[in-house]
């Protein structure tokens, strides 16, 4: 439970550093490319999240 929580923080720490980089225009926009695929992206998580949880078993 606590490597969950952990990498929970640590998506937010990485997330929260890259608008605030992009903001600042010292990082690339990935708003288009995101817009773009963010089903792909919903996919690739809870295909993730499946293969975590039945390896965990």
């Amino acid at each position: 439970m606590r490597r969950k929580s952990l990498t929970s923080a640590w998506v937010l720490i990485a997330l929260g550093t890259y608008f605030l980089l992009s903001k600042r225009g010292w990082m690339p926009n990935l708003g288009p490319l995101i817009s773009e695929w963010w089903p792909a992206i919903l996919i690739i998580i809870g295909i993730s999240m499946i293969v975590r949880r039945s390896s965990d078993e």
